[in-house]
């Protein structure tokens, strides 16, 4: 069985405002994939509190697809990792293993700016969100990716380098979507 792995970061990396600080990715993570295996333990409709991580933002939705095609008919997994040091110079230590079964999955965002972050649109799986939908809508991204906004907000379009003309890809942890 093949395996595609996924490093959630440990800390808030260098070109990040609140670089060195703990992310908590790790718990968040459990937690989330806790609140969806044990629906009884939580009040109906319990909303993520801002502990929870249901799914990481990627680049290359092109290439997460076809994994998640081989994921989708039991040929590959989704190993869950974090770096034990600093990342790319230290090991890596698996802390889940996702499958199908999991419930993990796949979705299509994409921002759609509109002169600034103030003004954009977002589509997910091609269904557009328009302001103040979008604005709405990012919000609860960067909740559920395990982020305030402003971290979120800047993550994604503070000092990182994505390349917003093209598709993300919103990879879930489990069987929540949009």
């Amino acid at each position: 069985m093949k395996t595609y792995v996924i490093t959630l970061s440990q800390v808030f990396p260098v070109t990040h405002p609140r670089h060195g600080e703990p992310t908590g990715f790790k718990e968040k993570m459990a937690n989330a994939i806790y609140h969806m295996r044990h629906p009884d333990v939580f009040e109906p409709g319990e909303p993520n509190n801002g502990d929870e991580k249901y799914h990481t933002i990627r680049a290359n939705y092109e290439l997460w697809q076809k994994r998640f095609e081989q994921i989708e008919s039991g040929e590959a997994c989704l190993s869950i990792r974090q770096w034990t040091g600093k990342p790319y110079a230290s090991k890596q230590v698996e802390i889940a293993r996702l499958t199908n079964e999991d419930g993990i999955g796949l979705q299509r965002l994409q921002f759609i700016p509109d002169g600034s972050l103030a003004n954009f649109m977002t589509s997910i799986d091609f269904r557009l969100h328009r302001m103040p939908d979008s604005l709405n809508l990012a919000h609860q991204l960067a909740k559920n990716d395990g982020l305030s906004f402003a971290d979120w907000k800047e993550w994604f379009f503070g000092s990182q380098n994505y390349d917003f003309r093209k598709p993300l890809a919103i990879i879930h942890f489990t069987n929540f979507r949009y």
